[in-house]
Order: C-alpha cells, then structure tokens, then sequence
C-alpha cells in the first residue's frame, strides 16, 4: 500500500514541476528587457548575433522544447553571466552553502521550538506560556532582513563578538549570525505548531489512560504525548527544509554567503535565463520530495494514518 502511494505521488510530482517551470520560462520572457540590454542601444546587426548565438532568433515553440529537453537530461546548459561555467557547476558549488546554513537553522529551530511548546503546553496561561507565546509572536512578526542587520550591528559592530558575514565553510563563528537569523521564524512557527498539538494530544482518552496506569508524567509525555503532538511540525517540515536547503534569498545577500539564494537573485538581476530556470527547477524538486518524505513519515507517526 505505501509503494502504490509513493509511486502515485512521484507521477504526480513530475508534471508538477514541469508545470512550474514552464510557468517560470513564460515569466521570464514576458518580463521586458533582456540579459544583453545596456543603456545604450546595440547595433542591430551586433544584437541579430547575439540572438542567434543563443538561439533566440528561433521560434518561441522551438526555444520551449529545446529548454524542456535539456532539463529531461538533467542538463540547464551554461550560465549567461558566468560564460565559463555550466549552471549544474553552480548548483553543486553553491548547493552545500545553502544546505549547511538551511539545516542548522532547522536543528536549531526545531531544538527550541520544540522544548519551548512543550513546556508552553504542559503549563498553560503560566507566565512561560505567555513569555514563551509572546516570543514566538515577535519571532514570526520580526523579518529577517530586519533582525539580520540588528544581530550584526550589536554581535559584531558593537561587541565585536562575531564576524559580521562571509563564508569560511563549516564548522565557523561566520555561521552563527546567520543561523540565528534564519531559524528565528522557524524557531517561532514550531513552538506555536508543538503548543497546539500538544494541547490537544494532552486532552485525548489514551493521555488518560497512559496516566491512570501510573506512567510518570515525563514517560506520557515522551512516550504518548510527543508522538501525536508533533504531527503539525511534521507537516511544516517539509517546505520549510526545502526551502531553508535550497537557500534563503535575504541571509545570504545580508551575510554575503554563496549560496543558492544570493545566485537567484544574481540570476534575475542579470536576466540569466538557463540559471533561473535551474534554480527554479531544483527548488521545485526539492519541495515536492521533502513533502512525499513527510507524507510517508506520517504513518510511522501516527499509526491511525492509513495512505
């Protein structure tokens, strides 16, 4: 039954994200202007070489196939702006940026948000309740290319505790910054998700009846508790960690980390069709994969879940 599910979603996934590109592509080309504009005009027989170049002397028909065959093949061609490499370079050069900022910021959110709403449920309308509830409410209020430039300007600029950006790889000082940039929202919307759930799971008959057979208040929560309560972080885990792996486009322009995210913006800026597209695609796969993984996560969870 599981295998019958996961094949069903994969089939389902690729159309999805061909959906999703071919969307990306039509934006693209309906956006005025082009990566060979300049303030001042080219000469129209420089400008007829360059389109022929890359092909955009062709019919937009045949340009969409050409784009649709070469992402079948796994293969986005070269970058515009870095004429010398191939965008699947830059993806694998700026994909481990990405992911080790994305997945610290995860562990660490998920660390504290969880224990956080734990703690806000066991102990409700308490002053951690409310403390807790109402960090989590700036947490989620306050943008991070707010709180990116605040943490600098003290950390680094006034305590000169942390160096304030740049990527010297992992383990580092210049990850701290942005890792507690990043997983604050996260940090925020996983202690509300884990106070909800676990009100609710705390109410249930089984909580109960783990209860009157004299289970320890820290065996029910662990044990029963945790199990049905978490299932709320378990859906939002997966587009936020693809999401956060794939690169966060404001804490690596902030930090100036070489990262998915700040390319993307490079990449639109210069109107680098083939990296946008790449970019694009693989944001796409990444989600749709991470929320199958949740999906099958669930069952393991929550033995009531049947697919």
């Amino acid at each position: 039954m599981k295998f019958r599910f996961i094949v069903r979603r994969l089939i389902v996934t690729v159309p999805m994200v061909l959906i999703v590109i071919t969307l990306t592509w039509g934006l693209i080309r309906l956006a005025p202007g082009n990566f060979y504009s300049t303030e001042k005009k080219l000469p129209p027989a420089i400008e007829k070489n360059i389109r022929a170049k890359y092909g955009l002397d062709k019919p937009w028909y045949v340009q969409y196939g050409r784009m649709m065959w070469n992402i079948v093949r796994l293969d986005f061609g070269n970058s515009l702006k870095y004429e010398n490499e191939t965008v699947n370079d830059i993806l694998w050069r700026t994909l481990p940026v990405s992911a080790t900022i994305g997945l610290l910021a995860y562990l660490l959110a998920l660390v504290v948000g969880v224990l956080t709403g734990t703690l806000a449920a066991l102990k409700p309308n308490s002053k951690l309740d409310y403390v807790s509830m109402a960090l989590a409410m700036l947490g989620i209020s306050l943008p991070n290319f707010v709180l990116g430039p605040i943490l600098v300007l003290v950390f680094s600029l006034s305590l000169y505790w942390l160096p304030p950006a740049r990527w010297n790889g992992f383990p580092s000082w210049n990850l701290v910054l942005p890792v507690l940039t990043l997983s604050a929202i996260y940090m925020a919307y996983i202690a509300r998700l884990t106070r909800a759930g676990m009100l609710e799971v705390l109410r249930s008959d089984y909580i109960r009846t783990a209860r009157a057979k004299g289970l320890s208040e820290r065996q029910v929560v662990v044990r029963h508790a945790l199990r049905g309560g978490l299932l709320p972080v378990v859906s939002f885990t997966g587009p936020a960690l693809a999401i956060l792996i794939s690169g966060t486009v404001v804490v690596e322009r902030i930090f100036a980390m070489p990262g998915l995210g700040n390319y993307f913006i490079n990449a639109n800026l210069n109107r680098d069709e083939p990296l946008i597209i790449g970019i694009v695609a693989f944001v796409s796969i990444a989600v749709l994969v991470f929320n199958l993984l949740v999906d099958i996560a669930y069952a393991f969870i929550d033995p009531r879940i049947r697919y």
